[in-house]
């Protein structure tokens, strides 16, 4: 899924087909993510690439809007598969880093 760019947040999920269907897919993840950012972050715009590793476990790149790219970011549930509050959790996690991220 690609946002449109009048959105706060880019959002790209490479491997949804992974993802657990009572999830929703990639939208309901980049869903989870774009509100996170509106009420965590409202003034920020970032760009996220996330890869769904398993049923269980995704990683992300993010962007900031001055270009600079973060460490990517993990996140995985060892004894199940994500839920919708586990991309919620994912989410809040992304927008923080890309709060503590220092300007240029």
């Amino acid at each position: 899924m690609n946002s449109p760019p009048s959105q706060q947040v880019d959002c790209r999920v490479i491997g949804g087909d992974k993802l657990p269907a009572e999830i929703g897919g990639p939208d309901a993840l980049c869903a989870a993510i774009a509100r996170a950012a509106a009420a965590g972050a409202p003034a920020s715009r970032f760009s996220v690439e996330v890869r769904v590793l398993g049923s269980s476990s995704l990683a992300a790149t993010l962007k900031t809007a001055d270009g600079t790219t973060l460490p990517e970011r993990r996140f995985a549930i060892s004894d199940r598969s994500l839920t919708t509050g586990s991309l919620d959790r994912f989410a809040a996690a992304l927008v923080n880093a890309v709060k503590r991220a220092p300007s240029r």
